[in-house]
């Protein structure tokens, strides 16, 4: 099984890569993982026109192959306004049923606050009708993002927490718990992605009669 990781913020550095960075370094059962930044890609603002997606200067084809190659995805996106950014919209319009339809998808939002929920419920509402991903009921919200992560070492336990000041001792805690949710989130993305290979056989090889006329979800 291939888990591909999107980061979506339109600036670099930025902490959604931060995150994807720990997230594709984690021990899982997933056969390969790989991250993409997206504002390292040249993608076309989409125009409703398959040919937008392929012109000479686009990305679009090598991310393309990436995502029809992977059998569960990760999209992390902050949160701007209440909103996911422009780059994971746009993205999410360009992918092509063919590439996405009946694949999982952890979604994950970043926030320097406490907020954090608008970004996942505008995914869950309208960012995976006609790409047809399946979005698993897990999430992620990584709040207080700059004081979250920063380790190099995924898994390495904070010594001492009785003997540091209380409020670094309540962010180790808080750390602690939320690098237990993610190793729980990856280990059901990965049961998702093992249950749902057999949905995308049978999807190809026992069709519904007239499949192509319900390409659009409702």
């Amino acid at each position: 099984m291939k888990l591909l990781i999107i980061s979506a913020s339109q600036r670099s550095p930025s902490q959604s890569a931060k995150v994807a960075g720990y997230l594709n370094r984690l021990d899982s059962q997933f056969r390969e993982t790989q991250h993409i930044e997206l504002c390292r890609y040249n993608l076309p603002w989409w125009d409703g026109e398959q040919e937008s997606k392929n012109s000479e200067s686009s990305s679009w084809p090598l991310l393309s192959a990436r995502v029809r190659e992977a059998d569960a995805l990760i999209l992390i996106t902050p949160e701007w306004g209440g909103m996911a950014t422009p780059i994971l919209k746009n993205f999410l319009l360009m992918c092509d049923m063919q590439d996405t339809a009946h694949k999982p998808v952890l979604l994950v939002s970043v926030v320097k606050g406490i907020s954090g929920a608008y970004p996942i419920a505008e995914l869950r509402m309208n960012a995976l009708k006609n790409n047809k991903l399946v979005a698993v009921p897990d999430h992620l919200i990584i709040r207080n993002v700059n004081e979250m992560l920063n380790d190099k070492a995924p898994g390495q336990s904070t010594p001492g927490l009785a003997s540091i000041p209380e409020e670094t001792g309540q962010t180790a805690r808080r750390e602690s718990a939320l690098k237990e949710r993610i190793n729980y989130s990856l280990h059901m993305l990965w049961q998702y992605s093992q249950a749902l290979s057999a949905i995308r056989h049978q999807h190809t090889h026992q069709p519904y009669p007239k499949q192509q006329e319900y390409n659009y979800g409702m």
